[in-house]
């Protein structure tokens, strides 16, 4: 399928909300796919897109901190389905599909600077028609994560030449700090048992975007 073939289906999404409604019922798009594949280059290219008919709520935002990660044991595994709160994930998804009049909702971002979720970062109004949210698990087959996925109206699964996708992943850790040698060997244990665990939801996803090698989903940059 091509862009702007994806683009007019997201806006064909929008424009079935009714958020002017009582009750009130916003759609949510769900984009899926393993890290590197290129979700958050899509989502945002759409959102970009639909000028101001869509908001960007990632699933990263919901991270758990680097003390709580230090606590658990889990550092090494950091991107894992349980270094995430799925639960507050699917809360917050909840409350975005039935906006309550002239009350805005606030979603937290991760920055990848200090690589920490931030609450509070991104504003959704309650007149914005679609809500476009990306992250790895939207479709595991797991109890927690299937309550974010029972919230949303579509899922689209992008699926990307695992040997360039590897490629991107690497880069991407160099360019936020990592020596070559440990983006290599984060990507070969920690990415890649990630990845295999989402490609295996690939099958319950509305729609598989593939992308070749070397191929760009939108105009800005990605993962």
């Amino acid at each position: 399928m091509e862009l702007q073939q994806l683009v007019t289906r997201a806006r064909r999404l929008a424009a079935s909300a009714s958020v002017s409604a009582i009750p009130a019922r916003r759609r949510l798009l769900g984009i899926a796919g393993p890290p590197g594949s290129g979700k958050s280059t899509l989502a945002a290219h759409l959102v970009s897109e639909l000028a101001g008919s869509a908001v960007l709520v990632p699933m990263d935002g919901f991270h758990l901190a680097e003390a709580e990660l230090r606590r658990l044991e889990r550092t090494d595994r950091k991107g894992a389905p349980d270094t995430f709160d799925a639960t507050g994930y699917a809360a917050l998804l909840a409350r975005l599909r039935s906006p309550e009049p002239d009350t805005a909702v606030y979603a937290p971002a991760f920055d990848r600077r200090i690589e920490e979720p931030v609450a509070g970062s991104i504003a959704v109004a309650p007149d914005v028609p679609l809500v476009v949210t990306e992250g790895n698990y939207l479709l595991l087959d797991d109890p927690s994560w299937k309550r974010a996925r029972d919230c949303l109206d579509e899922i689209w699964y992008v699926d990307l030449d695992d040997a360039e996708r590897v490629r991107r992943l690497i880069d991407r850790h160099e360019r936020f700090g990592k020596s070559r040698a440990h983006a290599e060997h984060f990507v070969r244990t920690s990415d890649e048992a990630n990845a295999r665990l989402v490609a295996a939801g690939r099958e319950r996803a509305d729609l598989v975007v593939r992308f070749g090698a070397g191929a760009e989903p939108g105009p800005c940059g990605g993962s």
